[in-house]
């Protein structure tokens, strides 16, 4: 009986040394505390007591970024989160050289966001989103290399105003709209001064002209309809009359 006990123990403390890795993921083994390989794909066999293993997954992971208060450069208070996609590369490194990866990529993620993003205007954050995500993205990158992992993206979800900073920004907005609307009238006065000089000169520069000038505008004032019309005549039209009058 004892012999059997003894060999059903031997026969399940064999099977439990026996692990299935699937293709995305790999085994960080340990022999005796100490690191020895890392295996994987597919069956591994471990010396039971004397070997420990721990799985890494190497599929890329989707970590969603809490909300962060953050204040901009030009002292706007607003809330944004973020999403981060980045994979283990080198198992090794994530298991021995961090406790947690991915809660240390979680906590490095929320302050690189809320010190890049506070480097910046308000403007900026809503409009210059692929640039912050670049930047953001390359500094985890950077930092998460020891880790042994590798942050390929990261995108700025929502970033979410105070309903007071919301009117004050639709005012400036109308203010803006407003200023370029009397920016442009006063080219389009400029611009209109401008060629009614140049005709002026013109005009001056050939009495004949003035005179052609004076017909046509008594033409199109007759073809309104009024009963009576009072324009002035002209001295240049009337002085060489007078000259014959008098000689």
């Amino acid at each position: 009986m004892a012999v059997y006990i003894v060999l059903g123990l031997a026969v399940l403390l064999l099977l439990s040394s026996f692990r299935i890795l699937y293709e995305y993921e790999r085994g960080v083994v340990f022999m005796l505390g100490r690191f020895w390989k890392v295996k994987g794909p597919g069956m591994v066999l471990l010396i039971p007591v004397v070997q420990t293993m721990q799985r890494v997954e190497l599929r890329t992971i989707v970590m969603d970024v809490p909300s962060q208060d953050v204040i901009s450069r030009d002292n706007v208070s607003v809330k944004v989160n973020a999403v981060v996609y980045f994979r283990v590369v080198d198992p090794e490194k994530a298991i021995i050289q961090v406790e947690n990866f991915f809660e240390a990529t979680s906590q490095l993620a929320q302050t690189t966001l809320r010190s890049v993003l506070g480097q910046h205007e308000l403007d900026e954050m809503l409009a210059a989103r692929d640039r912050l995500n670049a930047d953001i993205q390359t500094i985890l990158d950077q930092q998460t290399d020891v880790w042994g992992i590798k942050v390929a993206n990261v995108e700025i979800k929502h970033v979410d105003i105070d309903e007071s900073m919301i009117r004050a920004i639709a005012q400036q907005a109308e203010a803006e709209r407003l200023r370029r609307a009397k920016i442009i009238l006063a080219e389009a006065e400029q611009q209109a001064a401008e060629k009614l000089t140049e005709a002026a000169k013109m005009l001056s520069a050939e009495p004949q002209a003035i005179q052609l000038r004076y017909l046509q505008t008594l033409n199109e004032v007759a073809g309104d309809r009024t009963n009576t019309i009072v324009f002035p005549l002209p001295m240049d039209l009337i002085e060489p009359l007078l000259k014959k009058l008098k000689t």
